[in-house]
């Protein structure tokens, strides 16, 4: 970690790197992280370097694409490295590179990259200007502030049109008009925001809500298929209200799609006051897991491989608007990883 005094430092001034050892009760699908931990690793290191550029309470407010391309298995080691590349009025665009390296080889290979963007707040969790900014040093870095800015352009014009279809749904989740999927492809699970889980304040920290998010998707996903599941992305997600301690916060999990060996599974997060009946809406993600089977020979990682999902057809209005919605969103997926793949193989020259 570097620290600097200048009030507009260069990208590379702002780097945080984070190393992680992966340890078994870091595991979700046998022998490798959970993904809902990696989710929550990125966004302390994704708020550790915005927080040090901002000079105060940063929150995260939207999480770009994040595809798993390889497992970090247990033993591991995680490296995850941070930086902010653009600076708004209140909002900071940071990207997350991760590795993992295997200790017995010494090879380390990209897992992952992830677009944040935070939001300098107030106790209250109000926009508060930066203040600062940074100064790219170079034509690579002048490029990366390019990319961040035009990030930074999409995400605003996708946060619009999200809120604007989320204003036209029921807080529940479910359009007027339309029934409630079988008990087989929905879940739902509570709990209470508790003072641990604050980072400034009062605020519910992002991370801990990741993890939980991946945990109510991935739970859903075992019971349909009956068997182990990985997490394969987690699609870009907007963080439309903050939570707060003593609050309680409802994770809905409703499956949208189902293809050979993977599900999408809708996750949508509430928030609700209790002792004045106020129920809001939090934020959804939508993740995407891949079937693994219901176990091999203890010990043998190699016998985990992708497996047959069980078939789904829809059969309410919702459950065919979901599943044609999520197709749309998987041939995206499959594009873009695509694209992901061959950027990292370019740079491998």
């Amino acid at each position: 970690m570097r620290f600097f005094s200048s009030p507009m430092p260069s990208i590379a001034e702002t780097t945080v790197e984070m190393i992680q050892f992966v340890f078994p009760e870091h595991a979700g699908a046998p022998g490798q992280i959970h993904g809902g931990r990696m989710m929550q690793w990125i966004t302390q290191a994704g708020t550790m370097a915005a927080a040090r550029v901002a000079r105060g309470t940063v929150c995260l407010g939207a999480m770009d694409d994040i595809d798993f391309l390889h497992p970090v298995k247990v033993g591991a080691i995680a490296i995850l490295r941070a930086q902010v590349e653009y600076v708004g009025r209140s909002s900071l665009e940071v990207g997350v590179r991760v590795w993992g390296e295997d200790v017995t080889t010494g090879e380390r290979r990209v897992t992952l990259n992830s677009p944040l963007a935070s939001v300098r707040v107030d106790e209250q969790a109000r926009p508060r200007p930066v203040g600062r900014t940074i100064e790219p040093r170079g034509a690579a870095e002048a490029e990366v502030v390019e990319a961040a800015r035009l990030r930074r352009e999409r995400r605003l014009a996708r946060f619009v049109v999200a809120r604007s279809a989320s204003s036209g749904s029921s807080v529940g989740g479910m359009r007027e008009g339309e029934c409630g999927s079988a008990a087989a492809t929905t879940f739902e699970s509570v709990r209470a925001v508790l003072p641990e889980d604050a980072l400034f304040g009062s605020m519910m920290f992002p991370g801990k809500m990741l993890m939980d998010i991946d945990e109510a998707g991935g739970i859903l996903s075992m019971r349909y298929c009956k068997g182990f599941v990985m997490t394969a992305c987690l699609d870009a997600m907007d963080f439309y209200s903050p939570l707060f301690t003593h609050e309680v916060v409802i994770f809905k999990a409703a499956l949208n799609h189902v293809g050979t060996s993977s599900m999408e599974v809708r996750v949508k997060v509430l928030a609700e006051r209790p002792w004045v009946g106020e129920v809001r809406h939090a934020c959804t993600a939508f993740l995407t897991y891949v079937h693994l089977g219901a176990g091999g020979p203890a010990g043998d990682r190699a016998a985990w491989r992708p497996q047959r999902v069980p078939s789904f057809t829809p059969q309410t209005a919702g459950e065919r608007r979901r599943w044609d919605e999520a197709t749309v969103r998987r041939e995206l997926r499959l594009e873009r990883v695509k694209r992901l793949r061959a950027a990292l193989q370019n740079e491998r020259g």
